[in-house]
């Protein structure tokens, strides 16, 4: 794929994720640093400039569909459209505007477009069935002790973020959508743990919090394996070079971990930590767990490697 092919691609996920503006100020910067960030590996296109015309409206879908003469490359930028358009776990009336005019403009008809719209859509419902609507707790908010053993707690955070990291090495772009239902699903538990029942309002506030943004957090990780060349249609495979994913591994793996080890303090703490100390924690954490991610990085494959389209759903669902 040309460096042209992958800005046209990313343009149309850059044009999805602002669609329906429902996005807040931090996740507009998250996707500002997000673009800075992967504007500067090595043969990217420049990113920064190309969010920055996105906002003013300076490109035009039209243009970047056009710069799409290949059929595969025309479906890759429809389906990451359509994650990115269902990664905050709804769709509005403008986003689906948006993508039948791009599937018009990518000339796919509904026979290539319904099976990716289904896999989104189904993917969007599991993450909003994760954590369900509960009522508010009453009462003074104190310290709280976990069910499980400290070293139970550590191990299943492992496990996230050793799977979280897995679906960073699969071909398909739609497997990155799993990552965030997952985390949702993690502090559930985390949160269950130490005696609180939350929702995913409380949960998706945290990650924001946090700045771990649903739409942004997906760009990456798909941004990542785009310009690594790992997305592909080898169902069930490995496709690409690990050396070149492994940015993407680490960034899933570390972001998983750090957000689990946050999620265990605030929790055990009695959600006492106001937004500063909360970030501060995740910052401290993003680095050490980094360097633990290449200690695991063996597991990582292993679970790559027998990871399929049912297997994510059943992971996610709690199957």
């Amino acid at each position: 794929m040309t460096t042209d092919q992958q800005r046209a691609i990313l343009t149309i996920a850059l044009l999805a994720a602002f669609v329906d503006g429902a996005n807040d100020e931090r996740e507009r910067e998250q996707i500002r640093r997000l673009a800075a960030t992967l504007g500067g590996e090595p043969g990217a296109p420049d990113l920064a400039a190309l969010y920055q015309q996105v906002l003013l409206k300076r490109v035009r879908l039209e243009d970047a569909a056009a710069a799409l003469p290949d059929s595969e490359h025309r479906q890759l930028g429809y389906e990451m459209a359509v994650c990115v358009c269902d990664a905050d776990g709804r769709m509005t009336d403008a986003e689906r505007d948006f993508l039948a005019r791009l599937a018009a403009l990518l000339q796919l008809d509904s026979e290539v477009t319904a099976p990716l719209d289904r896999q989104a859509e189904d993917m969007a419902a599991l993450a909003a069935s994760v954590a369900p609507p509960v009522p508010a707790a009453a009462g003074p908010v104190v310290a709280a002790t976990a069910k499980s053993t400290e070293a139970e707690l550590d191990r299943s955070v492992l496990n996230y973020a050793i799977l979280n990291g897995a679906l960073e090495l699969l071909p398909q772009s739609w497997a990155s959508m799993a990552v965030i239902p997952l985390q949702i699903k993690m502090v559930y538990g985390i949160g269950k743990e130490y005696g609180y029942e939350l929702d995913q309002g409380h949960i998706r506030e945290l990650l924001a919090t946090l700045g771990v943004g649903l739409t942004s957090q997906y760009l990456e990780q798909v941004g990542r394996k785009l310009l690594g060349g790992l997305l592909g249609k080898v169902a069930g495979r490995m496709v690409g070079q690990l050396g070149r994913a492994a940015t993407g591994v680490a960034f899933s793996f570390a972001t998983t971990y750090a957000l689990g080890q946050v999620a265990r303090r605030y929790y055990a703490g009695g959600r006492q930590m106001n937004s500063a100390l909360l970030q501060e924690s995740f910052r401290n954490l993003l680095e050490p767990a980094k360097q633990l991610q290449a200690r695991y990085l063996p597991q990582i494959e292993q679970r790559a490697a027998s990871l399929d389209a049912g297997q994510i759903m059943s992971l996610v669902r709690g199957a």
